[in-house]
């Protein structure tokens, strides 16, 4: 069984990042602009998980959420939002909520709460994530993060692997500066994008053993892993 999810979110960067990262997690991910059409989507499909943004534009995530409570008790929700007083929880717990993520939040912390939640309700999901890829004459592997070619071999920190592998993602394409910061320090600052650059410097040097391999900074956008 294929774990569907519902995911509505006003903001297009962020919907975009969590919709990406959940589908390579393996689940099927409906992803929707604003709560009016999040009710219309839940009310013509089966969903067995649902992430809403609190703040939206047309019905706010609680509204959303105290409506899908008058047609389903069980489905489990979880809020993102910019809010963090113990008053917002409780109004999202009150509004049906069964867990709350407060944003700015790493990707990471996102799939654990969203295993979590379907643990709960005794749902396991399929697992269609590719966890070793190839690049050129190198071979990449997510779980162990381990980088290997005929005359190099690194181990990399969990960090270097997360952004190698949203680059291997896009490969041949762009990689937007923002998915990556978002996708690994859960912000874009000026600073956490200074630290992306320092590791974007690693990374080349890593991959200099095979010369058909680049990692292009295309200004003002982010980064393509170029394998000709």
């Amino acid at each position: 069984m294929k774990v569907k999810i519902l995911l509505v979110e006003d903001d297009a960067s962020l919907g975009f990042i969590v919709s990406d990262q959940l589908k390579s997690d393996g689940f099927d991910v409906t992803l929707c602009c604003d709560g009016v059409e999040g009710g219309k989507r839940f009310n013509s499909e089966k969903f067995h998980l649902c992430i809403f943004d609190v703040m939206m534009p047309k019905k706010d995530g609680f509204t959303l959420a105290k409506d899908i409570r008058k047609i389903d008790k069980k489905v489990p929700i979880l809020f993102l939002t910019a809010k963090s007083s113990d008053e917002d929880k409780i109004a999202g717990f009150k509004a049906g909520g069964d867990d709350y993520l407060t944003k700015p939040f790493n990707i990471e912390e996102l799939q654990l709460r969203v295993a979590a939640m379907l643990r709960r309700i005794d749902i396991q999901p399929e697992s269609e994530t590719e966890t070793v890829f190839t690049i050129g004459e190198y071979s990449f592997d997510t779980v162990n993060f381990t980088l290997v070619h005929p005359n190099f071999e690194k181990s990399l920190t969990k960090k270097e692997a997360q952004i190698l592998t949203f680059l291997c993602k896009y490969k041949n394409s762009v990689a937007a500066r923002e998915i990556i910061l978002n996708g690994v320090w859960g912000q874009d600052d000026y600073f956490v994008g200074r630290s992306l650059d320092v590791f974007i410097t690693k990374l080349r040097k890593y991959l200099k053993e095979d010369e058909k391999i680049s990692i292009i900074n295309v200004h003002g956008i982010g980064f393509k892993l170029e394998v000709k």
